[in-house]
């Protein structure tokens, strides 16, 4: 069993977990994911990890209540634990010094995309960061991901707190500015993924992605996170998550995203017919 040493509602429906987990902590790096699963009958789902500590032995994951297992892991507090906490899993995202990496968070992966920044900048680059949601209420982490970039943007969807517009807006105007832009890792909802890998396409600039689509068994072997790469079919759990976002098959994936949702649907029925508890 895996303790959860701290549980802490950051936004509405998005919730950190602090979780004890030495030999995760050990070898935890940036972008990698870890499988969880509250008790033996219940389903696996990937969930990024966002921060760890060694000396500690804990790591820690931020996840948004979306289906079954993400409301029933909110119900869970402070010294209750979960069945499995599996991992590091998935290849880390490639860290070196390229010059000026521009990191796109695009909502809760604000959670994904801090520790990328932070090693990105202990690199020795230059970090300009963009952090988008669709409404202040739902913005979290600034701060702490102000103090792992030298240049913070922030924007809302509807204009309620700082910068009105889409992350995609200060993005072009970063590549047609006069400073050269090395990289941009854009990490979020895969239709904002997607447009960010759209805007720099023309400019040339190599543009990662995290893809997390439906991940199963979290090793390859059930095939669900299969997604098309310049072509040449790739596994989300074991190839990525991270990969180049102008050679991914966008329209590809958004159908596989939608495969389960009649599934996902009945599920969380099921379970709120059930009371909506821990079992």
């Amino acid at each position: 069993m895996y303790e959860i040493l701290r549980k802490e509602a950051l936004v509405p429906n998005i919730h950190l977990f602090k979780m004890a987990a030495p030999e995760v902590a050990k070898k935890a790096r940036p972008g990698q994911f870890v499988v969880i699963r509250i008790d033996e009958k219940g389903e696996r789902i990937p969930l990024t990890v966002a921060d760890w500590d060694e000396k500690e032995g804990s790591v820690t994951v931020v996840c948004m209540e979306v289906g079954t297992t993400t409301r029933r892991l909110a119900t869970l507090g402070t010294g209750e634990a979960i069945a499995d906490f599996a991992g590091p899993l998935g290849v880390p995202t490639h860290i070196e010094k390229l010059g000026t990496v521009v990191c796109v968070a695009g909502g809760f992966a604000v959670a994904v995309v801090m520790p990328i920044a932070r090693a990105m900048r202990q690199m020795g680059n230059n970090v300009i960061s963009i952090l988008g949601a669709r409404n202040k209420d739902l913005i979290f982490w600034e701060e702490e991901l102000r103090r792992v970039s030298d240049e913070l943007i922030v924007t809302t969807d509807d204009g309620s707190y700082a910068r009105k517009g889409m992350v995609t807006e200060p993005l072009k105007e970063l590549l047609e500015g006069n400073g050269k832009v090395d990289r941009v890792i854009a990490i979020g909802p895969s239709i904002m993924m997607k447009f960010c890998a759209k805007t720099t396409e023309s400019f040339g600039v190599r543009t990662i992605v995290s893809l997390n689509p439906i991940m199963v068994d979290g090793t390859g072997m059930c095939g669900c996170c299969r997604v098309s790469v310049g072509g040449v079919t790739k596994f989300a759990c074991v190839d990525g998550p991270d990969f180049d976002g102008h050679q991914v098959d966008w329209d590809l994936l958004f159908a596989r995203q939608r495969t389960y949702l009649d599934e996902e649907k009945w599920s969380l029925e099921q379970w709120q017919c059930q009371g909506g508890g821990h079992s």
